[in-house]
């Protein structure tokens, strides 16, 4: 498939295991651009099918759909990509942060809960001594 210029909704659906709704809804939010067919049927060129990649890498790390848009579209209006890297190391930064404090919150979840263990089995002890 990567080797075709166009793509239907249903060949894009099948290879990234999405559905067609969901590449509608994109559409309908402005991520995805398709051209149509004289039969007015959507078709997607290799530029929307990257963007459906970009789409899905975007909330991978966590990125809302209007975060990904906004990246995305500065990418048109400054087709040399500095907007768009700037804005990407922006929100980028932000998701570091919030990935960081996941992971202090996180340890000290585990810290306490390591704690209690302990004290549980020393509880335990006592008991099965008795």
């Amino acid at each position: 498939m990567l080797k075709k210029e166009t793509y239907s909704i249903s060949e894009l659906a099948t290879y990234f295991g999405i559905t067609t709704r969901t590449i509608r809804y994109y559409e309908e939010i402005g991520l995805l651009k398709p051209m149509r067919s004289d039969g007015g049927q959507r078709v997607f060129t290799k530029k929307e099918r990257i963007r459906l990649q970009l789409v899905f890498r975007g909330k991978k790390y966590g990125f809302s759909l209007e975060e990904i848009r906004e990246m995305i579209q500065l990418f048109d209006q400054d087709p040399s990509g500095k907007q768009q890297l700037i804005k990407t190391i922006e929100y980028g930064q932000g998701k570091i942060k919030e990935v960081s404090k996941r992971i202090d919150d996180l340890v000290m979840l585990r810290t306490e809960m390591e704690r209690l263990i302990v004290d549980f089995q020393t509880k335990l002890n006592e008991l099965e001594r008795e």
